[in-house]
């Protein structure tokens, strides 16, 4: 039997096939997840007011048995305690911020299995406390359309996942992690400095984030599908 993951949809303001608005899961993402033998199942993001019910959410994810916090809009920039907010922060949705957040906390506490990606990484990390850049500088200097070199920390479970100190990540985003979340390691480094990967190091169960997009090489590329087949196989055993 395939193991259950969790992955939030992403709100659409149109999606043409559906003729209305929609909740989407990106298609590279979830092929990933079937290749790597788990079946993604798309979740509704429920946040009234930006806010989440922990109780609810305890109860819908205790049918899964791993989650996989996708790419996306950005955070909130109130989420992390900034009082301002960069004329380049879009995608802002309440309902989605309180629904991602709620769910990292929780499948970090319950040692659910976890694997975030790009906006994943950042909603972990506002999760534990941490803060982001909003804003990286514009062109040039941000990771927008960019397949750029990434190491990895020696020994680092992103090291051990993927068996190679270093690969080609595959970036879109335009913010990155400033203060890393209380209990997070960064083990994964572009060469401008940029974080490209973190794992919980005092955090109970499986769990590793990176801000560039495995899933566009997945399908051709090992180290990347590597990730989806450690989240699997982690939620797998824990079944």
């Amino acid at each position: 039997m395939r193991p259950l993951i969790a992955v939030p949809a992403r709100f659409s303001a149109s999606a043409s096939a559906l003729r209305y608005a929609a909740e989407v899961s990106a298609r590279a993402l979830v092929e990933a997840v079937w290749r790597a033998g788990g079946e993604p199942a798309t979740l509704h993001p429920h946040a009234p007011g930006g806010l989440a019910d922990p109780g609810e959410v305890a109860a819908r994810m205790a049918r899964f048995d791993g989650l996989l916090l996708p790419g996306g809009g950005d955070v909130a920039p109130h989420r992390y305690g900034a009082a301002d907010r960069h004329e380049d922060v879009y995608d802002v949705d309440d309902e989605q911020d309180g629904f991602d957040l709620a769910l990292a906390r929780y499948a970090l506490e319950a040692g659910m299995p976890a694997l975030a990606v790009c906006r994943g990484m950042q909603v972990v990390n506002v999760a534990l406390g941490g803060t982001l850049h909003q804003d990286m500088g514009g062109p040039g200097l941000e990771h927008r359309h960019v397949v750029h070199p990434v190491a990895l920390r020696p020994g680092s479970l992103l090291g051990r996942v993927t068996g190679v100190p270093k690969l080609d990540a595959s970036c879109y985003h335009h913010q990155r992690v400033d203060r890393l979340g209380d209990g997070l390691t960064a083990t994964a480094h572009a060469a401008d400095g940029t974080v490209e990967g973190a794992e919980g190091t005092a955090l109970p169960g499986w769990f590793a984030a990176v801000q560039w997009h495995p899933e566009d090489t997945a399908a051709r590329d090992p180290a990347q599908q590597a990730l989806f087949d450690g989240l699997v196989r982690a939620a797998r055993e824990r079944v």
